[in-house]
């Protein structure tokens, strides 16, 4: 039997199925498979757009009557209780047989069960002829209120894009120190604020920065936001996130970007950027190493691709002047 402490589900849109792949081997170095993973890292859910769900296992059985007996000699006592049935994938257990199910693990759990607001989901499975018993902790989507904030650029990364970009860079820690580089109006640093993560936003645009100050203030967000060329950061982060300028609200090349990429090479080991062409030779000519990367399409009047590059400084780099 897998000897895992963790089992997270994954839900995406296929669109970004490159973009969950991506992100599930920087946090958990393994990519998910029929929309679930077995794991020993532990992450909140809600950190993420694709997952889903983590099942905080118990304790697993090769069969049902044993996991029944099994869960009995917990001798769980617990108020507020509620118990849900997880469907995954190749699970054909009928709908009927896991309401009766979820009675027989409600009867081994001693106390009041309460449906609407849970102080704790216990929660069985069944994959691959295992069943697991344990405790579901949900993903959060009071996130998506992020679509309505008042201030907005077109050409903004969408909210999913953001959340990922901040899991991706931190892989997950909390404890990390995490930089957005040319912040625009603050999409990741909202997503970022929202899952509990330390991150502070530049950028040269002071259009942008106020815009960025006015979404935070607006969901009673705090986080710093410095009106600065990137270059004029005298500070170390653990990791940075860049999404380029894309030549529409600020002046963009290939030479500005080489700049951009450089100055936050100066002050992050481990840098995400978002470009929407080729930039591979400018990256590794900034000193960087690509670690990963992948495609994201988004869709509308027109296709409008952009790249997600995960890097890691390879050396230091002396003048990018």
């Amino acid at each position: 039997m897998p000897n895992n402490s963790y089992l997270y589900t994954f839900k995406y849109n296929h669109h970004y199925r490159d973009l969950c792949r991506l992100e599930s081997t920087q946090i958990f170095g393994e990519e998910e498979k029929d929309n679930l993973l077995f794991s020993n890292i532990k992450v909140e859910p809600s950190i993420s757009p694709f997952i889903k769900s983590r099942f905080d296992v118990i304790l697993s059985a090769r069969n049902y009557s044993e996991l029944l007996k099994s869960v009995a000699q917990q001798n769980i006592h617990q108020e507020g209780f509620k118990a849900e049935y997880l469907v995954l994938e190749g699970d054909a257990t009928g709908y009927r047989d896991r309401l009766a199910q979820l009675k027989d693990i409600g009867y081994r759990i001693e106390g009041e069960p309460d449906y609407y607001h849970p102080s704790v989901i216990y929660s069985i499975c069944h994959y691959q002829d295992i069943w697991y018993f344990g405790i579901l902790i949900k993903h959060n989507p009071d996130w998506q209120k992020h679509k309505d904030k008042p201030a907005k650029f077109s050409s903004s990364i969408s909210i999913n894009i953001a959340k990922t970009l901040v899991s991706i860079a931190s892989r997950g820690d909390k404890n990390k120190q995490l930089l957005d580089a040319c912040c625009g109006v603050g999409t990741v640093l909202l997503e970022a604020c929202f899952s509990g993560f330390s991150m502070e936003g530049c950028d040269i645009n002071w259009k942008a920065c106020k815009k960025s100050k006015e979404n935070l203030a607006y969901y009673n967000y705090t986080a710093t936001v410095f009106r600065s060329d990137i270059k004029a950061l005298n500070k170390k982060y653990d990791a940075a996130i860049i999404d380029l300028p894309y030549d529409l609200y600020t002046h963009s090349s290939d030479a500005i970007s080489f700049k951009i990429i450089a100055a936050v090479a100066n002050l992050a080991p481990r840098i995400i950027i978002v470009s929407i062409s080729d930039i591979g030779p400018l990256i590794e000519d900034a000193g960087l190493k690509i670690v990963d990367s992948c495609l994201v399409e988004k869709r509308g009047n027109k296709k409008f691709t952009r790249r997600i590059w995960v890097c890691e400084k390879s050396f230091t780099l002396l003048s990018y002047l």
